[in-house]
């Protein structure tokens, strides 16, 4: 059967005909495109690509989207924008579309599903591959205080996330006490206005890819709430407080106080306790009032945090958490002004609960 061009396809659209349903994949842009996602991260590259599909001169031809069951973000601004959506797995793509685009989609996707793209499959990912492949890069990059990251655009291969080869890579500088939900803001929008530059020149940065380094790879697995135990003897003052940073919004500090689990909130980082003060060289966990703050100072590995409210049985101020609980009971026996580290996944209940992502 005779493919049409894509001009001549048009043509017979106005007219009121019907084109061939497959042609030869274009060589350049604009591309015709099927985007894979689920969250607020890959939404901000949906949208970009939504955007330019309207503008003259744009990447874009046409945009469809695969999507995962249930009320998933990229769902919902596929259908607000009126894009066709399809749901996971897709049916057969033969020749409709040029290039395929993955944002967060937490989903291998097959070699035989990847081969229907003539120029492959790109993907978006939040960081300086290849570090911190895995679903929850953005989390460990703050985690573990890296003070740059980036986004990358990488070809996606089978059977393994993110070993790809590299298309692009853009730094970004990770602002001192920035939090995961700002970086991610940060990321998605970097990430997406790479992906649309990326695709101005797919033909020249396939031809220029290069693989990924042997060397300095690390893996971000998905948080859960076990990685929320404050361990006091071997983190410190900057590790908790990069760890409140990477989770906290989504899975609250934690530790135990005589065997009862306290929720840690209102953080506020270190705090300088007066030398002349008996307790600044307290074992680690112990813990101090500081009515000035209206503060609970908790000794860790290399000096003091501080947190202005707790949750035992109900959320209490730091004051009457002290009243209630520490001062009324604490005299004679010095364990009950002490917090006290629990192993991390150490208890089944932890392993129950729910991941966040």
């Amino acid at each position: 059967m005779w493919l049409l061009g894509r001009t001549a396809a048009r043509r017979c659209l106005r007219a009121g005909g019907r084109p061939a349903a497959r042609r030869l994949s274009s060589s350049g842009p604009p591309w015709r495109l099927l985007f894979f996602g689920s969250d607020h991260f890959a939404v901000e590259s949906l949208k970009v690509l939504t955007s330019n599909r309207s503008s003259s001169g744009g990447v874009v031809e046409t945009l469809e989207v695969v999507a995962l069951p249930g009320d998933v973000p990229v769902k919902r601004f596929a259908l607000q924008n009126q894009l066709p959506v399809h749901s996971w797995p897709p049916h057969p793509v033969d020749g409709q579309f040029d290039v395929g685009v993955v944002v967060s989609f937490g989903c291998l996707l097959p070699e035989k599903l990847i081969n229907k793209f003539p120029h492959g499959i790109l993907n978006v990912h939040p960081s300086l591959l290849p570090r911190w492949r895995g679903p929850a890069p953005i989390f460990h990059t703050i985690m573990h205080g890296d003070a740059v990251t980036g986004v990358s655009i990488i070809q996606i291969r089978p059977h393994r996330f993110d070993v790809g080869p590299l298309l692009q890579q853009e730094l970004h500088r990770v602002p001192e006490g920035c939090t995961a939900d700002q970086l991610e803001a940060a990321l998605s929008s970097k990430g997406a206005h790479l992906l649309l530059d990326t695709l101005r020149t797919l033909p020249e940065r396939i031809a220029h890819r290069r693989e990924q380094s042997q060397s300095g790879g690390t893996f971000a697995p998905k948080i859960n709430a076990s990685m929320s135990w404050v361990q006091w003897e071997e983190q410190t003052c900057d590790q908790i407080g990069c760890l409140q940073c990477a989770i906290g919004s989504r899975i609250p500090l934690r530790t135990t106080w005589m065997g009862r689990t306290v929720t840690l909130l209102d953080f506020v980082g270190r705090c300088h306790i007066s030398l002349s003060d008996e307790r600044s060289r307290a074992a680690p966990g112990s813990v101090s009032y500081q009515k000035e703050s209206n503060t609970l100072a908790v000794s860790c590995k290399d000096g003091w945090v501080g947190f202005r409210s707790v949750v035992l049985k109900k959320r209490l101020t730091a004051g009457d958490f002290y009243n209630g609980y520490l001062h009324r009971k604490s005299a004679g026996d010095l364990t009950r002004a002490q917090f006290s580290s629990r192993t991390r996944g150490g208890d089944a209940k932890d392993m129950r609960e729910n991941s966040a992502s």
